[in-house]
């Protein structure tokens, strides 16, 4: 990677809590606050959990309530969300829970927005809402922010407490229509390289080509999303990558999305063509290699989209193999142990044993 990348890039961890075989979701929970604490030690900059609701092998479902475990075990590392699906809940109890958090936490935390619903009838219907939800998410994003400004629009006497008068940095993910409404709002962009790079670039382009200069943001600001597999040689650094892709290949071949199992058990499958297409396309556009290689491929991202920041969101069966990989990682890019987060310039292992619930 060079100098000038390693100097200035700003690299940060996206946690699902999945689940794997043999273990509980409890476990993985517990997992992926023990997992903050590294990420910290090894100098990341934020680390952000995810939203899914009623998904087998994805124990993530309510981030605020994950982040704010993160935030007590940590000291310094940012922490946030990627993200709350905002179409799933109102914009005023968002609005108190990032009031809560920052609060609490002052200086270190992220509020990242999607426009997702439940992928399935029966879960929308459960949280309340309809196919169409997504459709409103440029008001809800309003709304949200309205409360932390004091311009509650519709709701001029309702006061999001302790909300009102915080500024938690507002990042919108670039689904549907996310990069125009960034712009229009001087918000940071998050956006996915996973496949589709002539996409994305399109899309910050138009992110950057429209921003306009708000309370929330001065300049754009583009992060890049990418799973990132570095390890000893490139074939175990591929194997890193095989439980997440195989998980992804059953739940799109049969509709169920199963815990990850070892790369192993993979390896020894006998897959349908059609799971095995599902399989390849699931293991494609991942930046995955030694760390030369994968600084290379990381130099190449970074370069064409003109990132101000990666967040990596790996995954896989075997955590000790996926600590080192960001160990690497972190190392390949420059980033200095314990200088992660809030009091960074540039803004040990896993234990597998069940732990107290307070992990």
């Amino acid at each position: 990677m060079t100098s000038a990348i390693r100097n200035t890039l700003r690299l940060s961890v996206l946690d699902r809590s999945r689940t794997r075989k043999g273990r509980t979701e409890a476990q993985a929970l517990r997992d992926t606050v023990r997992f903050a604490r590294r990420a910290e030690e090894l100098g990341y900059h934020r680390f952000w959990v995810s939203e899914h609701h009623s998904v087998p092998g994805v124990a993530g479902s309510a981030p605020t309530v994950l982040a704010a475990a993160v935030a007590a075990a940590t000291s310094r590392i940012r922490v946030g969300t990627g993200g709350v699906m905002l179409p799933n809940h109102q914009p005023l109890v968002v609005a108190e829970q990032f009031g809560v958090l920052e609060s609490l936490y002052p200086g270190r935390i992220d509020m990242g927005l999607g426009r997702s619903v439940g992928f399935t009838d029966g879960i929308r219907r459960a949280l309340g809402r309809d196919k169409d939800a997504a459709e409103g998410f440029g008001d809800q994003l309003s709304e949200l922010l309205g409360y932390f400004t004091g311009d509650q629009g519709a709701h001029p006497q309702v006061h999001a407490r302790p909300a009102e008068g915080l500024r938690p940095p507002a990042f919108v993910l670039a689904t549907g229509s996310g990069a125009e409404l960034a712009a229009e709002r001087g918000l940071p962009l998050v956006i996915g390289a996973i496949r589709g790079r002539e996409t994305m670039l399109r899309a910050i382009d138009r992110y950057r080509a429209g921003f306009t200069p708000s309370v929330w943001g001065e300049r754009p600001y583009v992060m890049v999303a990418a799973d990132a597999a570095v390890a000893e040689t490139t074939e175990r650094a591929r194997r890193l990558l095989e439980p997440e892709a195989w998980s992804t290949a059953y739940s799109r071949t049969h509709g169920v999305f199963p815990p990850l199992v070892p790369a192993e058990e993979i390896a020894a499958l006998s897959m349908t063509p059609r799971e095995r297409s599902r399989f390849e396309e699931a293991m494609s556009g991942h930046l995955h290699g030694t760390e030369d290689e994968v600084a290379a491929a990381l130099t190449e991202l970074v370069g064409s989209a003109g990132a101000d920041e990666v967040l990596v969101t790996t995954s896989s069966y075997d955590r000790e193999e996926l600590l080192d990989s960001y160990r690497r990682l972190a190392r390949l890019a420059g980033l200095r142990p314990g200088r992660g987060g809030a009091d960074a310039d540039i803004d040990t292992e896993i234990d597998t044993e069940a732990a107290p619930a307070a992990a």
